[in-house]
């Protein structure tokens, strides 16, 4: 990772406080992992500032090839955080990787609104990825009851920001935690968005695989780091009848603490 900051240092950047890009699986089906995110903050002495209105970063409109519907969207995006200060953190490896990698795709007709949305791509950062890179702060003091989990490794994550060893530096530091490997942990669990419903046969059996895995890690948790892939994960396995939680990498590094121990303030926009 080059010439990367102290692991195992409290926070050691100079940032006071975030703005927290909270995406539209945890705004509507997730909101927990929303409050873990801001906990975990808070913990690094780093306050979440909420931007009210905030809505899609354009992503489902983009791969389902309604290339102007998401262009609208994405715009909105851009305008709405712009006028922010400070960085921008995002629970979902998939929305960050659209905002950097294909919002230039987006706007590649318009050099004004390319520029614009080439400068706030550059503020936004995966959860992980800016604890480790930014703050420089693996070890958050996290204790948890014994656990037993795996690790599955979203492919935005991997592959579009290349976000690897962040999550798992972040993990070898949960006290209590036993984190066990998962056989082709970076493959695919199926989900892909649209892909589910689009190419369900093969969806399915991808599932199935990853869901064969999981059960012969021995985990009776699996993590990860995308909504989306947690969800799909989660309906496979109860559907399966598997007793396997599927969490979110920010609800465990919230540990034992309440969500309320990070602050959280609504920022009004106009």
């Amino acid at each position: 990772m080059g010439n990367q900051p102290s692991y195992n240092s409290l926070a050691q950047c100079n940032t006071k406080h975030v703005n927290l890009f909270t995406t539209c699986l945890v705004d509507q089906f997730a909101p927990q992992v929303g409050m873990a995110v801001i906990s975990v903050l808070g913990t690094a002495g780093i306050e979440a500032r909420l931007i009210e209105g905030q809505t899609c970063c354009g992503q489902p409109a983009f791969n389902s090839g309604f290339r102007d519907d998401a262009r609208d969207v994405a715009w909105r995006f851009v305008e709405l955080f712009e006028d922010t200060r400070g960085d921008i953190v995002c629970p979902s490896g998939s929305c960050v990787a659209m905002v950097r990698n294909y919002y230039p795709v987006l706007f590649r007709d318009d050099a004004e609104k390319a520029r614009r949305a080439a400068r706030l791509a550059g503020r936004v950062y995966e959860f992980s990825e800016f604890l480790v890179n930014v703050v420089g702060n693996a070890d958050l003091g996290v204790e948890i009851p014994p656990t037993v989990a795996t690790y599955h490794k979203c492919c935005h994550l991997l592959r579009e920001l290349q976000v690897d060893e962040q999550p798992q530096l972040l993990l070898d530091y949960v006290s209590g935690l036993e984190l066990v490997e998962l056989e082709r942990a970076d493959v695919c669990c199926g989900f892909g968005g649209a892909f589910a419903v689009k190419m369900s046969d093969i969806s399915a059996a991808m599932m199935a695989e990853k869901l064969s895995n999981i059960k012969r890690s021995g985990a009776n948790k699996v993590i990860a780091g995308d909504t989306g892939c947690i969800m799909h994960l989660q309906g496979g396995l109860r559907r399966d009848g598997l007793n396997v939680q599927v969490l979110h990498l920010a609800e465990i590094l919230a540990g034992r603490r309440s969500a309320g121990t990070g602050t959280c303030q609504l920022e009004d926009q106009d």
